[in-house]
This record gives structure tokens, sequence and C-alpha cells, in this order.
């Protein structure tokens, strides 16, 4: 049986035809403007659900991929630092040299030598340690097993109400 009126829109904007890139795009933890990556220890003690479900989505993204000539990936942790911010160890990381020039005053050069403009303004990745713990070491933290924060829910039972105020006559 049909009905004459009319199908209803739904509420909101129209869905996207790139919803993973309009996520991605919104810079989760662990996304930059080329990777998305997954820790794999947070991964492996999602819920049992979660799990199921991503090992499906990831055993159809590799099969549908698997033509493709994957290297292995080195995923180092890190973050974006100030360059005037990092000692010497950082500067060799990110290729740059600082040096004291014939005024007195610091320079900071690139690989190529060239004089870096500005380095207060400049800002490099360096890598950090991994602060996602591994499943080991939620012994020593005050979390629950697995990494899941403890939730924070009210106390069961009868809401307390309080008296009200007594206004002075």
């Amino acid at each position: 049986m049909y009905t004459p009126d009319p199908v209803q829109r739904p509420v909101g904007p129209p869905a996207s035809g790139t919803p993973a890139r309009d996520y991605l795009n919104t810079r989760p933890p662990g996304v930059d403007q080329t990777y998305a990556v997954l820790p794999r220890n947070l991964v492996e003690s999602m819920p049992l659900a979660w799990q199921q479900q991503m090992t499906h989505l990831l055993a159809e993204f590799h099969r549908t991929y698997a033509h493709l000539g994957w290297p292995v990936y080195r995923v180092v942790p890190s973050r974006v630092e100030r360059l005037v911010d990092l000692d010497e160890d950082q500067l060799a990381e990110v290729g740059v040299i600082m040096e004291i020039d014939g005024d007195g005053d610091l320079v900071y050069r690139d690989r190529a030598g060239k004089r870096i403009e500005n380095p207060d303004g400049q800002t490099a990745l360096v890598s950090v340690l991994d602060p996602i713990p591994a499943a080991y070491a939620n012994a020593t933290q005050r979390t629950p097993p697995n990494g899941f924060p403890q939730p924070q829910f009210p106390p069961s039972g009868p809401l307390q109400v309080q008296a009200p105020p007594s206004w002075p006559a």
C-alpha cells in the first residue's frame, strides 16, 4: 500500500561521499596528512565486539589491496617541537646544526648549510618515548586492566535531594 504523503528527508546535512577522509581530516590522535596509525596494544585491548568488527574490516581491506607492493612501515612516536627548544641530539635527528656565529649569536643551519631564518617560528617533528602504555605496563598505573579508564558513574540508588535553603525571616 502506498501513501500519497511525500517521503520525509532526514534532518541535517546530506551524508558525505568521503566519510573516511572527512573524519581523518579532523586530525584525531595518530593521524597526519598521509597516515593513520593505530597502536597495536590499544587495538588488541579493545572490547571483543570491536575487535571482531575491526578484524573483518581489516581483512577485507587487506584482501582488496593485497596486489599492491606493501613495504614494511616503521612507525616512530613523535611530537612537534619548536626548533629553539631542541637539544643537540634532537637537532641532529632533524638534520639541523646550531652554531655560534662571529657576532656571538646562535645560528641554525639545515643539512645543506643554509641559514634558517626565524628559528623561533620553526618547528620540527622529533621522536619521543611512546606515551601509550604496553599491556604489561598497566599493572603499575592507576587504570584498570587493558588500559580502559574506570567509568565515573554517580552512585546507584535514589538521587540525594538537597533541602531548599532556609530564608531569613
